[in-house]
Order: C-alpha cells, then structure tokens, then sequence
C-alpha cells in the first residue's frame, strides 16, 4: 500500500494568547513567527528588554496547547519541570501549528519617580487666555471679526489661521444663553506665544491647563498643571510602550535599521504612551481633553525622533547626527496627544544626540548654570548623561553605561515592582533584603543591584578586581560561605532561598552572579570615566565637587554610599550625594510655567560645551583603570 504524502505545513498558524489579568486575544499569523513577533504585530504587551534577541530571557511564555521545541536558549532560562510545563522565551518559540498560550502579566506601572529638584519660578506661561467684549457690527462699523478682535488685544500680534477665524465667527454668533455662552460679543480668545488657538464664547479664562511630559526610555510621567495657577492637578506613569523593541536607545534604533516597519511602529507606541497618560491625568484632575491647550515633551534625543517619525538610525551611527536640534510650530496632534485639536506642542532642545532634551530639562530645572558651586549632574540609565558646572562654564558627556541599571542583562534582574529587592545589607551571619511592595522577593532591581554589590565588597566577598571569593576563602563568615554557592560553572552568591530553604538548588533561588557583578562594573566604569575625564578638563577632583546630583528614577533610590563605595559617583562625603529625582519632569512644568524658563533652556544650548568621549583615544585605557572597586 503506497503511504500517503505529508500534508504540506500551513502558511498560517491561529495563535490564542490569554494575558494574565486581559481578555484573550486570537490571532492569525504566518506559520514559523515566533511568539515575540506575533505578540508584538498585534499589540499585545511582553517583557523584553533585549529586543528579541534572546539575551534578557525575560519574554517568558507557557504553551499549553500544541507543541513547540525546546530552542537551544530555553534550558538557561527554565528548569526541566518548567520546561516539561509548556515555558519557553517567546522570542525563540515558532509558531508551526495552532497553539494556546499563557502570557504573564507585564509590568506598566514600574516604580519610577514623579518629581524632582525644581526652582520657584515666575508664573508667564505661553498660554493665555483673554477675556474680551467686543463691540457689535454697525453698517457705519463693517469691521471684520479678526480685526475687532486684534483691536481689542493691542499688546498680541496675533497670528489666526484658518480654523481659528471658523471658531471666533461661531463665538460672535453665539445664542447660546448658559453661563459662559452670551450673545454679547463677550468671547476669550485662548493664545499661545502669538498663535490663536482657539475663540470661546463668553469668560472661560479661569479654565486653562498644560501636560508636562517626561518621555523617558523606559518610563514615561505626565503632569497636568493649573496653567492659571501654576499648582499641578494630577500626575501619572507608565512604563514606556516601546519597551519590547527593546531596553536602550541603541536597541531600538536597530529595530529601525532591520526592519521597515519598525519606526512606524515606534511612533505609534510613543503617541500611544503619551496619549492614555494624557487621558489618565485629566481623567483624574477632572480636566476635559478639549480644556489642555499646550504640552510640553522633555525626552533624549531618540525618543523625541521617534515620537516625531523621524529616523534614528544617523543617531546610532558616527558622527551622530540629529535631524534638528529644535522643533518650532508643532501641535499635540504631532505627537499624537488628543487634547483641545489645535493644541500647541513645545519640545525641549537637544546639546546633542546623547545629551538630549531632557538633560537640558534637568540642567534647567536644577539650576546647573546659576550656582558657582562645582556641581556633577549624572542622569543614570542605560545612556548615562553627565554634567559638571564648574563657575562660568559647563561641560556635558555621555557614558554608554548598558542596561544593567534597568535589571536588564542582570540574571535575576527586574524592573523596580513589587517584589523587586531594592536595598541590602549584609551582616556576619545574615542578608537583609528591602523589598518594594514588601512581599517575597523575586529580582533585583537597579539600587539593589548597587546595593548588594557595595555591601559585598564592604564584607570582602568581592574583591577589588570583582571577583567572587569562594565559600573556604579566609575570613568569610559560615553564614555567608553557605551562600556562595555555584549556578552550572558560575559562581552566585544567593540573597534569597524560596522557602528558606537553604539547601535548594541555587538556579531557583534569587542570586547574584559573577557576570552581574562584571555587568555592574563595565556600566560604573563607563560612567566613571566620563565624570573624571570632565573633572580633568576643567583642572579638578573629586575633592573640588560641592554637590552630586543623582537624576531620573534610578538615580531617586540609589543608596548615595553604595555609589561612593563602588565608584559609582565621585568619593565625596554621602551627605553630598542628593537624588534629583525627575528633574526631566520638573523641567518640562517649568517650560509651560514660564516662557522666560524657555529661553533660558535655549541659551543653555550655547552655554554647555560637549566633550565626545567616543573619539578619544585614551578612552579605553581610562574606562580599564576604572574598573575596579575601590577598596
């Protein structure tokens, strides 16, 4: 009997992903997609910080019906029983036949701060809005409504387009007899800079608010602000949507030279980040959307070009090249905010690709060029930024630090959520472990990361080349040798066994490893290089600095003597270390508070003098002395 031939493989594959906590979601896509990409064409949220490149092990999937094979990457990522359960890292995982698949819950809502360092500043904002009663139309006064209207504000050379003539001749026109609508010619103009927005019927002058964005690589913070007040009404975060294209600038600016539709798909989850957090804040303040009449966006070179649709790829590439530094006459809508339809949109300036808009914001915000101080600005993540303002001048770099701050390439790293170890200390005989959400530990965060290393040095279990002693090394204490174990080949020293069983296999406990430590260190390194080669430059030390500021949310739960004591941060006295908190932020309220904060933003532009680290060619011998842990 002859056998019948093999059917032929599917060109498409139905895939059912049930997200923990969302409704399910079933798609079609072609057969051989991974998992990763499946999830990500049709908008449904996964860990990643790589990318999909299968090296943060964090897009975790569990396949419940149907098979896939077990991929060469999976068995560093799951033990045999999760394996046997159906678990494999989505970005691995293809799709050859119809499946159903667990997704676990993304994290939106990191810990992340929400204010900062600021200065007190004097109430002028752009947006205006103008109460007028004009005079009605005579046959002996056939005066226009424009001109009626620019007669009545001399003091504005007003520039009205055409949707505001179509909004001024309704508000003239108005019979609408409720509290702000007359028939009086009573209407209020709503101005920004020399721009009519928008003509309103009747007094709504007392109604007129700003969002002021933090548009963060990883987290992005909205403030909407009283703009006739200058007090905020309600803030919110999240976490930023582009977060499975990958951690970092670099990585995602790759997604754009790899695939042709990827920059869309960027801009769109940057509009989508900015536009729910809009609706949250006036949700929350009680704002109508049609009420915001002007945003302001502080975010790093990439994301700015990214929430515009413009191309990275000359960001990532000698000699690093932006399209603009600034961007005049933009809208809300240009970054796909819906708030009133003529909303202004005002975009902080970039030094440079590296040192982007919301470095100025923060220079701004922190006062880095009104104080004679020496003073060292260091925005911590996975592009490190740094300032120093020594007198008269300023100096700017940036440091490649990597995403290990974000718990990213860090075995047992996660974003700070609960659950996330933030702080630890270490005694003879014990591990104490902060936390967030104070449940049962289940990664470390960034400050944790810096916490455990800087306790591990300060008790002679890492030396000063970083490496891990081992459990008989002289002087260890017999409850810390029970933790120095081994994971494979690697040596970990365990934070956390489950259950508090410390006889376990270590691959399921919360442990650090040898090549987190070596992590650590390449991003101190780099960031230290970049502060002493700026303190070389104007003739300083350590000794000389005033005041370290520690930006951004990293920087906000950073242990400031864990940062001296692993070099992190210049050796001064702890006292001197001050988070900043989200000076981007502050920075971004500032711009809608006061159009006098904007042109000290841009004279900022001229003051700071980048220094390039990338072309120097003691660079690396520099970032190799700086390597090690002082001791």
């Amino acid at each position: 009997m002859t056998a019948l031939p093999e059917p032929p493989p599917p060109d498409r594959v139905r895939i059912r992903f049930d997200p923990d906590g969302a409704r399910p979601r079933e798609v079609r896509v072609p057969a051989g997609a991974t998992l990763f990409d499946a999830a990500s064409w049709n908008g449904i949220a996964v860990d990643s910080t790589c990318g999909g490149h299968g090296t943060c092990r964090k897009c975790r999937m569990r396949v419940v019906e149907g098979d896939v094979p077990v991929s060469r990457l999976d068995p560093r990522a799951f033990g045999p029983e999760e394996l046997r359960a159906g678990w494999r890292l989505a970005c691995r995982a293809r799709a050859e036949q119809d499946l159903r698949v667990e997704v676990p819950p993304l994290v939106t809502r990191p810990k992340a701060a929400t204010v900062g360092v600021g200065r007190q500043v004097i109430l002028r904002p752009a947006l205006q809005k103008r109460c007028v009663t004009l005079s009605e139309p005579t046959l002996a006064d056939q005066r226009t409504d424009v001109e009626r209207l620019r007669d009545a504000l001399p003091d504005l050379e007003l520039r009205v387009d055409l949707p505001a003539v179509r909004s001024l001749a309704r508000a003239m026109r108005c019979v609408d007899h409720t509290a702000n609508h007359t028939a009086d010619h009573t209407v209020t103009a709503v101005v920004v800079d020399d721009v009519l927005v928008d003509v309103e019927p009747g007094d709504t002058s007392g109604r007129l608010f700003g969002i002021a964005f933090d548009l963060g690589t990883t987290t992005v913070v909205a403030t909407l602000l009283d703009l006739a007040t200058g007090t905020p009404v309600a803030v919110a975060s999240r976490l930023n949507p582009q977060q499975s294209h990958g951690a970092d600038v670099i990585t995602r600016i790759s997604a754009t030279m790899t695939d042709p539709t990827a920059l869309d798909r960027l801009t769109a989850l940057a509009h989508q980040g900015l536009d729910q957090l809009a609706g949250e804040v006036c949700a929350d303040g009680e704002v109508d959307r049609g009420e915001v009449y002007e945003i302001a966006v502080a975010g790093n070179a990439t994301m700015t070009h990214l929430a515009l649709g413009l191309d990275p790829e000359p960001l990532g590439v000698a000699p690093f090249v932006m399209a603009s530094r600034s961007f005049d006459g933009l809208t809300a809508a240009d970054l796909g905010v819906r708030v009133h339809p003529r909303a202004r949109a005002y975009v902080f300036p970039a030094l440079g690709a590296y040192v982007g808009g919301d470095i100025v914001a923060g220079a701004l915000a922190s006062g880095m060029d009104r104080d004679r101080r020496v003073r060292l600005f260091v925005d911590i993540g996975t592009n490190c930024e740094i300032l120093l303002a020594a007198g008269d001048r300023l100096l700017a770099t940036a440091a490649p630090a990597g995403p290990a701050f974000e718990g990213a390439a860090i075995r047992c790293g996660m974003r700070a959520a609960p659950g996330a170890v933030e702080g630890v200390k270490i005694s003879d005989d014990d591990v104490v472990l902060q936390v967030i959400g104070d449940v049962e530990p289940v990664g470390l965060a960034g400050s944790g990361l810096v916490d455990a290393v800087a306790a591990m040095v300060a008790a002679g279990l890492v030396d000063g080349s970083g490496r891990l002693v081992t459990a008989d090394a002289p002087g260890v204490p017999p409850g810390l040798a029970a933790r120095l174990r081994q994971v494979g080949q690697e040596r970990v020293f365990v934070l956390h066994f489950p259950g508090d069983d410390k006889a376990g296999d270590p691959a399921r406990a919360l442990y650090l490893s040898q090549r987190d430590v070596r992590e650590l260190q390449f991003a101190k390194a780099a960031i230290s290089t970049g502060w002493q080669l700026l303190l070389e430059e104007q003739g300083l030390t350590s000794a000389d600095i005033a005041q370290v500021l520690l930006a951004g949310s990293f920087g906000s739960y950073l242990a400031p003597a864990a940062a001296v004591r692993i070099g992190l941060v210049p050796e001064v006295a702890p006292v001197r270390v001050v988070s900043a908190g989200n000076v981007a932020g502050e920075g971004a309220k500032m711009a809608l508070l006061s159009v006098r904060e904007r042109a000290a933003a841009r004279a900022l532009l001229e003051e700071v003098h980048y220094v390039e680290l990338s072309d120097r060619a003691d660079f690396n011998d520099r970032f190799v002395e700086r390597l090690a842990f002082p001791l």
